[in-house]
């Protein structure tokens, strides 16, 4: 099964096992431009999978009110890079309901499905990562899978988690990624970061798409002979310190990859916190290789985005230090 296609199974699931769940966005009715939701609205009816006017805030609010009620809220904001209308309503309506409630109400069994990331043609508006502007918000979890068996646990966990969650896809690997998945109900923990890869060296940490960056890096690194251990955080908000940080125990040294711009990037969180679990311990400092501090440009997205070779540079400047 492929990437899209683990999507598409999972809300299949969520739909059969929940009544009172419902998908909506712009045209996911007839599939949306993914066709993640393809089939759905024939099989469960137009009163469960349907279209909104093209408004994310509006989406948003709608979405918001509806698990208000106790009910499963499936939202699916087209593209990751237009979610910003609907910023005001997640941050600080959907995150902060249940404490101005002081726990009397909830948006639990709210997810905001949104593809994101470079995709090779989808310049300033249709590239971002935009995942550490909500991981800034207490009261959100925000997820992010690597794989079709990733993507159908976690998405099938975040919908029935009682919290509203960020559900980011990477859309180049909607077709790219395909490899074999349950075909029965299962969930994957939320806030467990997965240990894709043991080695001993150095400790490489993505998510996304960018892990799949990060395990060529790792394949040439140890064709130098430099063993690398690679994980993949894949729940970004509440992100798994643990695993990280008794891997870099054990390395020495770290280092963080992702699409987005560096500055502000939630690697910075990450390397801030492991330095001081891990301060005498680090044998280098811990760097980051991530996109540049631009907006995402279309023609120079080759020299963008961190790939493998920029990765396989931290690592030897990392190791020989």
């Amino acid at each position: 099964m492929n990437f899209v296609g683990s999507i598409n199974d999972a809300i299949r699931i969520a739909l059969k096992t929940d009544d009172t769940a419902v998908v909506f966005g712009e045209d996911v009715a007839f599939g949306g431009v993914f066709r993640a939701t393809v089939g759905l609205k024939e099989e469960f009816g137009e009163h469960r999978v349907f279209n909104t006017p093209l408004c994310e805030q509006g989406i948003a609010g709608f979405a918001i009110g509806y698990a208000a009620m106790g009910k499963t809220a499936i939202a699916e904001i087209q593209f990751a890079d237009y979610i910003f209308p609907a910023f005001d309503q997640i941050v600080n309506e959907a995150a902060k309901y249940r404490y101005r409630s002081g726990g009397q109400f909830n948006v639990g069994n709210l997810v905001f499905r949104t593809p994101c990331g470079a995709v090779g043609h989808g310049g300033l508006y249709h590239s971002q990562s935009p995942e550490a502007y909500f991981a800034h918000t207490p009261g959100l979890k925000v997820v992010m899978p690597s794989s079709p068996s990733e993507a159908k646990g976690l998405l099938l966990a975040s919908i029935r988690d009682n919290n509203p969650i960020i559900f980011f896809e990477p859309k180049c690997l909607y077709r790219a990624a395909v490899e074999e998945v349950p075909t029965g109900d299962y969930t994957l923990p939320l806030g467990v970061a997965n240990v894709v890869k043991e080695g001993k060296d150095i400790t490489l940490v993505g998510w996304g798409a960018q892990i799949h960056v990060v395990k060529k890096a790792a394949a040439l690194a140890e064709e130098a002979g430099i063993s690398c251990e690679v994980i993949d955080l894949r729940t970004i908000l509440p992100w798994d310190v643990d695993t990280i940080a008794n891997s870099v125990l054990k390395t020495g040294r770290l280092i963080v990859s992702h699409e987005a711009p560096q500055t502000g990037g939630f690697a910075g969180e990450i390397a801030t916190t492991i330095q001081k679990e891990c301060f005498l311990s680090l044998e280098a400092p811990i760097e980051r290789v991530c996109g540049y501090d631009t907006p995402f440009p279309l023609a120079f997205e080759k020299q963008y985005v961190p790939d493998q070779f920029k990765i396989f540079e931290a690592i030897k400047r990392t190791v020989n230090f």
